[in-house]
């Protein structure tokens, strides 16, 4: 499920990188949860939250069922 995970944040990556940031996938739980950490200008970002859930999240979701959510790593 990793390489599907990766290949979906690659479609996000370039409107993240756009915006001076970027997505790195760190782990997917038993649970399906994928956790991920924000980086570049979208770690400090106020709308980090929104990038997350409207962005990521959603994508994730639709490409691949198996998933739970999308959390931010720590």
């Amino acid at each position: 499920m990793r390489e599907k995970v990766e290949a979906v944040l690659d479609q996000v990556r370039p409107m993240l990188k756009a915006d001076g940031g970027d997505v790195e996938l760190v782990e997917i739980t038993d649970n399906g949860i994928v956790k991920v950490r924000l980086q570049g200008a979208c770690k400090g970002c106020p709308m980090s939250q929104v990038t997350l859930k409207n962005a990521i999240e959603r994508t994730i979701l639709k490409a691949i069922p198996e998933v739970k959510g999308v959390e931010k790593a720590d």
